[in-house]
């Protein structure tokens, strides 16, 4: 147990002041920290100097930073302006990610895999990080105006079918039926809306009128309950994420939601410094040989195209130009629920290993090069140039 608990503080250790060092070094030369995160795991994790052997509870703990960061965009949103965006961006999600798995699919192809690999692939494909897209918003600009509107009910849809895609794997994995899963997800969401919607008005809001000049209660409050309603989530066959996002909409309508959100606001980083090391530790050099070749044309073939794609399904439903390619832009990269995916159906023996590591190294390649362009190119809090850093 002393043994553990030293291994723990010492991982903490390594990754946190080797996490200052290089955002230090990332901030001089003007790139985003999160590339300096995986950086940082791919240099000490398992695969590197091995100065961290084993990550998985890093990784566990990575997850609550996703959690923080949909609970705190919850906060933002009020339920009618959601429905609204929702409404909007339907027809946009199922066009794009309908292209985008054609590409990874057509490429798995053209590289010898299997069929049901070349689904899996595609289906991988077909999402944008939330976490990089809502990352490098501008809070105090685009978060409150019409591009970061956009940006959030795409990504919100894409997790949706993210996760319909995960139970799809559960069952044809052989843990049960897929079309009872799905149909659970149509009948266990609403229900888990509706009771949050019930305690959030009638127990919670009541109670942070009642003491909300004591910070340190309503502090509380807002982690136990993001914590509460992504557990239930995940009982019901959820995402924790997705329960977080619903836990902050409930409280949208909290007269003190910003403050709520503007505390948790140091502990969501602290929890995404850990989710973007655990992503470089879990990068295995030794297995890029093998996939090299496929990952490097799938990843130009997507970094060249989903800017466009979105700009032309953004057009089309009546954006100005300039907003719909600044959207593909920030959405230009493939999601860490396609980490996900990849894990799950390689677990589950859908897909082989070297299937898998193309859609993790795929992803990892985006992230990177992604990130890169877009704080060359658009206001972010680390742009390049000081004209478009913007907090």
């Amino acid at each position: 147990m002393h043994e553990a608990q030293n291994a723990l503080i010492f991982s903490l250790f390594l990754i946190f002041t080797g996490a200052a060092v290089c955002a230090t070094l990332a901030l001089y030369a003007r790139q985003a920290l999160p590339i300096a995160y995986i950086v940082l795991g791919i240099v000490i994790g398992p695969y590197g100097f091995k100065l961290i052997n084993n990550a998985e509870a890093i990784e566990q703990m990575a997850q609550i930073g996703i959690m923080f960061l949909l609970f705190l965009l919850g906060l933002d949103l009020s339920p009618q302006r959601l429905l609204q965006m929702l409404r909007k961006a339907t027809l946009i999600t199922l066009g794009t990610s309908l292209v985008f798995a054609m590409i990874g699919a057509g490429v798995a192809k053209l590289f010898g895999y299997t069929p049901g690999e070349c689904l899996l692939i595609g289906a991988a494909m077909t999402f944008s990080s939330t976490i990089i897209g809502l990352k490098l918003l501008p809070t105090r600009t685009l978060h409150h105006q019409h591009t970061g509107e956009i940006i959030i009910s795409i990504l919100l849809l894409q997790d949706m079918l993210a996760i319909a895609t995960l139970l799809l794997i559960e069952g044809l994995g052989g843990r049960g039926s897929s079309l009872q899963g799905l149909g659970l997800l149509i009948v266990t969401l609403p229900m888990l809306l509706g009771f949050a919607f019930l305690i959030s008005r009638y127990i919670l809001i009541p109670l942070i009128r009642k003491f909300d000049k004591i910070r340190e209660y309503i502090f509380l409050v807002a982690i136990g309950w993001c914590l509460c309603i992504s557990q239930i989530a995940a009982l019901l066959g959820l995402s924790y994420a997705i329960g977080a996002f619903i836990g902050g909409v409930a409280l949208a309508t909290s007269p003190i939601a910003l403050y709520i959100a503007e505390s948790l606001k140091p502990l969501r980083d602290f929890f995404l410094v850990l989710f973007f090391f655990s992503l470089g530790a879990g990068f295995d050099l030794g297995m890029l040989s093998t996939v090299f070749l496929p990952t490097l044309t799938l990843g130009l073939l997507l970094l060249g195209a989903k800017p466009w794609v979105f700009r032309g399904f953004l057009q089309w439903a009546g954006e100005r130009p300039r907003i719909a390619m600044e959207v593909g832009v920030r959405l230009g990269q493939v999601s860490e629920f396609s980490l996900l995916i990849a894990v799950l159906a390689q677990q589950n023996a859908l897909i082989s290993g070297e299937a898998s590591y193309l859609v993790q190294a795929t992803t990892i390649l985006t992230f990177i090069a992604s990130t890169y362009y877009l704080v060359l190119t658009y206001p972010t809090p680390v742009a390049i140039s000081d004209s478009l850093r913007r907090d």
